[in-house]
């Protein structure tokens, strides 16, 4: 999943949105190309001590279909569900795991601007799939387009895949 520029700003009450991407690898055991992607959206709110703006890229790899499930069929409340949080400045890595050391997302992040204090805060993560109906031209959920491939990557898709294709290591795993 890749989120570029997620902005939050706050003067005490703060908010945070933005828009990405999620493909999955096809094939047997996810080892084939990378299929056609579907459109997420991020949004949230916030209040506490703080003040500033600032722009995040986000990449998140969800290391089993459980975790890519979760996310494309529901509304995932990052930091309760799964945490996806960026460092105060510059870049960051991270890996939500459980007791037997098997992360379900790993994220990377890296952000530009100004930004201070702590917040409650409370974002979530969800499919946007009035956004797929643009793109595919009908309606169409997610898990559909990532997991059963019911449609071609869109011709704006294609730099996205072949980069992925080429430079992503393959999935050995079983």
């Amino acid at each position: 999943m890749v989120l570029p520029s997620v902005l939050k700003l706050a003067i005490g009450i703060g908010g945070s949105y933005g828009r990405g991407v999620t493909t999955c690898r096809g094939g047997k055991d996810f080892q084939g190309k990378w299929g056609a992607p579907t459109l997420m959206a991020l949004e949230g709110g916030s209040a506490g001590l703080q003040l500033g703006g600032q722009a995040t890229d986000f990449v998140l790899l969800l290391m089993n279909s459980k975790s890519a499930s979760s996310i494309l069929t529901s509304k995932v409340k990052l930091g309760a569900d799964a945490s996806a949080a960026a460092g105060p400045v510059g870049r960051t890595a991270s890996a939500d795991t459980d007791v037997t050391m098997r992360a379900e997302i790993l994220s990377y992040s890296r952000a530009r601007g100004l930004f201070a204090g702590i917040s409650l805060e409370g974002s979530t993560l969800r499919a946007d799939n009035d956004a797929n109906k643009n793109l595919y031209g009908k309606k169409i959920e997610a898990p559909q387009i990532v997991f059963d491939g019911t449609v071609p990557a869109p011709p704006s898709a294609a730099k996205l895949i072949a980069t992925l294709d080429k430079t992503s290591p393959q999935n050995k795993s079983k």
